[in-house]
């Protein structure tokens, strides 16, 4: 995992960012969070070619920082924090990542396609024409989430929260949503068309179908 030490500023509750040694590798001595980094540009060259020199990546502390136009495709990401980070047109198919943190960060016109993401948490996160169609999204935390113009479609969501979640013009076609967790949601022009819908929870009664969508399950 991530180191998880705060940052020496006082008074700052952020976590560090990770520290490399001479040899590029990632070594346990941050002292500072991205916004008080005294070498901003430095420490992001050396995040940034890190990423793009592995293709497994471990215990990787990013938070705060963005990354944009950048190819992440067949990335393995492991442990990895990137809290309130920024993705701004990422291409990442076929990413694959476990145990990841990316609470509070930003999506914007990212592909994500036939990704395999389990054990994440993506709370108070924002996903703005992100596509996700075909991944396996298992035991995620989406709560809090806002999407908007963003496709789940084809995907497994096994055992995911989306509590309090606002869903605008986001799809979830032909999902597994079994045990997916869809409470206090709100929700403009979402389809669950296909998706096993009597399979998810909507409300703390248990599992019912979504309001608005019939016993077929496929409106």
């Amino acid at each position: 995992m991530y180191l998880m030490n705060l940052c020496k500023c006082p008074g700052c509750m952020k976590s560090v960012l990770s520290d490399f040694d001479d040899n590029g590798e990632i070594r346990e001595n941050g002292e500072y969070c991205f916004t008080h980094h005294p070498k901003k540009n430095e420490i992001a060259v050396k995040i940034y070619n890190y990423i793009y020199t592995h293709d497994k990546i471990v215990g990787l502390n990013a938070s705060g920082m963005t990354f944009s136009g950048i190819d992440l495709t067949d990335k393995k990401f492991y442990g990895c924090n990137f809290q309130h980070c920024f993705f701004i047109g990422i291409k990442a198919k076929n990413l694959r990542s476990r145990v990841c943190s990316f609470d509070f960060a930003l999506f914007t016109d990212c592909n994500l396609l036939n990704s395999n993401i389990q054990f994440a948490s993506c709370a108070g996160a924002k996903f703005i024409h992100v596509l996700f169609t075909g991944s396996d999204m298992i035991h995620d935390n989406f709560s809090g989430l806002s999407a908007l113009q963003s496709s789940f479609d084809d995907s497994d969501l096994y055992n995911s929260s989306f509590i309090q979640a606002n869903l605008v013009d986001t799809s979830f076609r032909n999902c597994n949503v079994k045990k997916t967790i869809f409470y206090e949601i709100q929700q403009t022009n979402v389809s669950f068309k296909l998706s096993n819908t009597k399979e998810a929870v909507f409300d703390k009664a248990g599992s019912q179908l979504f309001q608005g969508i019939d016993n077929t399950g496929i409106l």
